[in-house]
């Protein structure tokens, strides 16, 4: 029986795995074809998905310190999961309170952060997501911290 559990449990937990968690390694979940989602990590050919990521100019902490108190400042936006490399955040819209999630990622080895957003409920989110990402671009870009895209 005690082998029994040894097999099983790591089929259970694999299927809890939460989509929203997965910001825990380097890769982020890909976009489905709807238009609700954003990656940096989506082929840049596919213009409806991809956002380029950020890319970091000097210290990689000092940087990944910047964009967590970045994403604090906004209004309507929690860190879900602080991890050493990875954040999950959502973002609660003003009228009806839908959740997207954010997920991000610090590549070390590049010094890239790489983000993905996705709207939970909705098919299209009317850009809100691209805006809040560039928004937070901007914030980052102005004090130093990341260059502009190169793509």
């Amino acid at each position: 029986m005690k082998n029994a559990y040894r097999v099983v449990l790591p089929f259970i937990a694999i299927s809890w795995i939460n989509p929203t968690m997965a910001s825990m390694n380097t890769k982020l979940p890909m976009c489905l074809k709807s238009p609700n989602c954003l990656s940096s990590q989506a082929s840049w050919i596919d213009r409806q998905h991809y956002i380029a990521p950020f890319k970091i100019n000097g210290n990689l902490d000092m940087a990944w310190q910047a964009l967590k108190q970045a994403l604090s400042s906004q209004n309507r936006m929690v860190i879900t999961h602080n991890g050493i490399d990875s954040l999950h955040v959502e973002a609660t819209s003003l009228v009806f309170n839908y959740v997207d999630d954010f997920n991000i990622v610090l590549d070390r080895k590049n010094q890239l952060i790489h983000i993905r957003a996705a709207s939970r409920i909705d098919h299209d989110d009317f850009g809100i997501n691209r805006k809040r990402i560039e928004h937070l671009r901007a914030i980052l870009q102005k004090a130093g911290i990341i260059g502009k895209p190169s793509i």
